[in-house]
């Protein structure tokens, strides 16, 4: 996932600028081994992209030697009450955009901005979020405007995956299962992204739990650790980023469950603090250490 701002140092930003200055940034990705990126929007909003500034990205993107496997969306919830409207129209463009350029999946979830508390902390999660409402009708109406992404994405040949993350109608593994089970289409996954849970200082679900329940609906997985300290005596919690085979989650395990499972998507390696790009490359290596052998992987379209 590339961890780069959208904002540049001058005050511009990565929509405005040149296919050199893109290039520049994706040569750091390339020289760390990567071979494929989730642009992300959070770096560049390619749904925002005219179509010929769309087509010049992919070549830039083509001419580094890397692939898109998949799009991520961050914090443009469909649900926000102020802002789902223009979410709604943003993930459709999204959908577009990917489909344009060959990006079989996009992913999206319901976290929205964050909060003023949130921004200022150290770590964001030390902080609570914005609540989804939990009553059946506002639930109802979000299945309804993930089916409608499902139904446009279906048209154009791209998969949906579902981002697990707190306080949201995907902060649970029930409730992601219930919820796609829910939207009902084909080309609708789920992305069990449970470092957002285990990193909570608060009780939270088990990794074990929520990969047995997810990963048979899985079609993309952001995949990151952390350290998660819990005193009983106090019930305090402390939790701190880490790289994959260091932290709590026990990620050789997890990763065969997953192919136990059945899944062949794409893994997307994430990172909070210090240098994000190299611990996601050591990330990176160990997963391609841990996989099992001999598993068949079918090949994916990307750009």
């Amino acid at each position: 996932m590339m961890p780069h701002p959208h904002v540049l140092a001058d005050g511009t930003t990565v929509q405005e600028q040149s296919a050199e200055g893109w290039a520049e940034t994706l040569e750091v990705m390339v020289d760390a081994g990567y071979t494929s990126i989730d642009p992300t929007d959070t770096w560049i909003r390619i749904a925002d992209l005219s179509p010929e500034r769309l087509q010049e990205f992919a070549r830039t993107v083509r001419g580094a030697g890397l692939s898109i496997p998949a799009f991520s969306t961050s914090r443009r919830s469909v649900m926000d009450p102020e802002h789902w409207q223009e979410n709604l129209a943003y993930s459709h463009r999204a959908i577009d955009a990917c489909a344009a350029i060959g990006i079989p999946l996009v992913n999206f979830g319901f976290m929205r901005a964050f909060t003023p508390a949130q921004a200022k902390a150290l770590w964001f999660w030390l902080e609570p979020g914005y609540a989804d409402d939990p009553s059946p009708e506002a639930r109802a109406t979000a299945v309804a405007r993930i089916k409608e992404l499902a139904v446009h994405a279906q048209e154009v040949g791209v998969q949906i995956s579902l981002e697990m993350y707190e306080d949201t109608y995907l902060g649970t593994a029930d409730s992601m299962v219930r919820f796609v089970h829910e939207v009902g289409m084909e080309n609708v996954g789920l992305n069990p992204d449970w470092g957002n849970i285990v990193r909570l200082h608060r009780p939270v679900e088990s990794w074990e739990e929520i990969a047995a329940k997810t990963l048979p609906l899985t079609n993309y997985w952001h995949l990151k650790n952390y350290y998660r300290d819990e005193e009983p005596t106090t019930g305090s919690v402390r939790t701190h980023p880490a790289p994959l085979e260091f932290g709590t989650i026990n990620y050789r395990k997890a990763i065969k469950l997953a192919v136990d499972s059945g899944f062949r998507g794409t893994f997307c390696v994430e990172h909070y603090g210090g240098d994000s790009i190299s611990v996601g490359a050591t990330n990176r290596e160990y997963i391609r250490r841990v996989l099992p052998k001999q598993t068949a992987w079918a090949p994916f379209r990307a750009l």
